[in-house]
Order: C-alpha cells, then structure tokens, then sequence
C-alpha cells in the first residue's frame, strides 16, 4: 500500500521518531507489529509531540515496560477456545477469529501478542472447517462475531466463503464484524467489499472501533454511508486512552460524530492489561468521573456503556456503581473479582 508505514526507517522519514531510537524501536516492532495505513498516517501531525493518532499506532519505548499485572491474554480468550478460531465466552454467542493481522496495530491492543505477521496470517482451511463445523454443531448459537485481526482485512472472496457458510446455519440469525477498516483504510469499502456485505441473508452489524474524532473524517462518512445503504447495522467501538480521548470534550466531540454519521455509540472499553500498555490506562476513578461527565454533558444518543473485560476470561461487566465494591468487580454471574489500579498490584483471578 502506498504510503503505508511499516519500518522505524518509514517514521523516521515522516519525522515521527528521532533516528537515534531507531535500534530500540526496531527490536519492540520485532514483538509488536508495525502498520500504518495512509489514511491515518496522513492524519498524524509531526510537530505535535501529543498528536493523538501518532500516539495510537507510533510505538512508545514505554511499551518495553510490562507491568508485573499485565498478561499476554489479559481478557482470557484462550481459557474459553474449545477449538481453534472460536471463543465460546457466553452461550448465546462466539467470536470467530478468522486471521491475525489488521491494515493498522494499535499500540494498546489487547491481542498484541497474537497479532501481526507470521506463518499463520489467516485461519488455516481445516481449521476454519472445524470452527464452522463446531458453530453448526451448537444451536444456541444465535450471534457469530467475526474478529480476529481485522476480518476486513481479508480478501472479499475469503470473507464471501465464510458468510455463505454462516447463511446456510438456521440457528443464526446474527453476524456481526469487529473492525477498525472503514476509517483507518476507507478504500477498502470498495464495490468488491460492498457486494459481499449486502449478499448475506444474515443481519449484520458492524461494530466500528475509533478513537478520536480526527478518524472519522470525509472518507470515512462515505465507506460508512455505503455500509448503511447497504442496511447494515452500525455501532461504535473506543478504548478509553490516556493521552488520546481521556478528556470530556474529545469524548463528546467524538460521540456526537458518530451519532452524526448514524453510528450507535455501543461500548467505551477501559483500556485491558496487555504488556506493555500502562502508559495508557486511565486510573478507573478518574475514567468513572470522566464518563459521569459525559452522561451530564451529551444526548442520550451518544452515550455508550462504559464497560470492562474482568482478567482472566470472567467476561466484561459494565463499570457502574452498582458494579463495583471497593477494589472488585462483580461479572456476569455475580462473583467478585480482584482488579487492580495500575501498579497496584497483581489481580485475583481465581474467580
């Protein structure tokens, strides 16, 4: 992709980094992926020491730093794999991981140690039959999730192959697609994309993950105006980030565009316990007090649920008052679970 950034050498040139940390941003890349689309390095200003999109894909020597909390799957999706490709978390739905890599890699992700390039970019044909295989298998299925990686990033006749599958299983009724595409690499809502999207018999959702408002620019509106006219459901996806959108005015500047663009805002997640990430969680009173703020401040329409996926695989619960008793969580069943400030500690997983 032209004008893509892949290399320490392409942020140098673009003057995102100083060449003399070049050596050490170079061995971090090496562990956690490197991708730049265009569209979002076209949006970064290099003057900005505190540019908001820089922050989310240019990598930080601070990601060398794991806290000792931290977890390589810090929401538990390999304690919930029956077989490989599915996470089977709640009965009613499973997420389908179809490959391993995304047009961009955010500096946060919470699947940093599973994504990126490698031998195994994309579910392998047998595995992909035995995940197919174990959903038709299971009729209280009623939702497939496609994630991964970004399922956008597949070709749209790997991406047809597999939504035909999901058409022809009767206890389906929902599927929906997890994706950063429509503003990180617009042009990939192409005619080719379109004509998968609106094959399916499915009803489908999209559920779109941006962060800051500067994403959802011209070219965006217009892939996600093409995915409505299309029918497709849309909502929105954000992590709450320190030095991104941690701020009332950016959330609602951001919350209202999506609105504006007919993008139900849907979840604010707080940020997970991936390696490496510390330098972006927000402190979870401070993150309370924020989105407090927000219900004062904004429409109803641009209010998401302010939620967290409990370490350890116990499932994501929403961050309200009623939700929380001291230094624990409660998840959907009820139990308590240990969660911890940054630094404060190790979690109690035990659950």
């Amino acid at each position: 992709m032209s004008g893509a950034v892949h290399r320490v050498s392409d942020l140098v040139a673009r003057g995102l980094v100083k060449s003399a940390s070049v050596a050490s941003l170079d061995e971090l890349v090496a562990r956690y992926a490197l991708a730049i689309t265009p569209a979002m390095a076209d949006l970064i200003d290099p003057d900005d020491p505190q540019d908001p999109i820089a922050r989310q894909f240019v990598p930080d020597l601070r990601e060398a730093d794991t806290k000792p909390e931290e977890l390589d799957d810090p929401i538990g999706d390999g304690a919930h794999s029956p077989i490989e490709g599915i996470v089977h978390r709640y009965q009613d739905r499973v997420l389908l991981k179809l490959l391993h890599v995304c047009p961009v890699y955010c500096r946060f992700c919470f699947r940093r140690e599973m994504v990126g390039p490698g031998a195994e970019q994309v579910l392998s044909a047998s595995a992909l039959d035995g995940a197919l295989d174990y959903i038709r298998n299971h009729s209280e299925i009623w939702e497939v999730i496609l994630t991964g990686g970004d399922p956008l990033a597949l070709s749209p006749r790997r991406l047809a192959d597999v939504l035909q599958q999901l058409d022809a299983i009767d206890h389906v009724k929902i599927v929906r697609i997890h994706t950063r595409v429509p503003a990180v690499d617009p042009a990939r809502i192409n005619d080719a994309m379109m004509d998968v999207l609106a094959a399916t018999k499915k009803t489908l959702y999209v559920a779109l993950h941006a962060n800051h408002p500067r994403e959802l620019g011209e070219a965006a509106a217009h892939a996600l105006a093409r995915l409505l006219r299309a029918g497709i459901v849309l909502v929105s996806q954000t992590v709450l980030l320190k030095g991104v959108n941690d701020d009332v005015a950016t959330l609602t500047a951001l919350m209202r565009r999506f609105v504006e663009l007919r993008v139900k805002p849907y979840y604010l997640h707080q940020a997970d316990l991936a390696p490496g990430t510390s330098h972006f969680r927000v402190d979870l009173d401070v993150a309370r007090a924020l989105v407090s703020q927000l219900r004062g401040t904004v429409s109803g329409l641009c209010q998401p649920a302010f939620v967290l996926d409990i370490p350890g695989g116990h499932g994501k619960v929403s961050i309200a008052p009623d939700h929380l008793a001291g230094a624990h969580v409660l998840d959907h069943k009820g139990r308590p679970h240990e969660y911890p400030a940054p630094a404060t500690g190790k979690p109690d997983f035990r659950g």
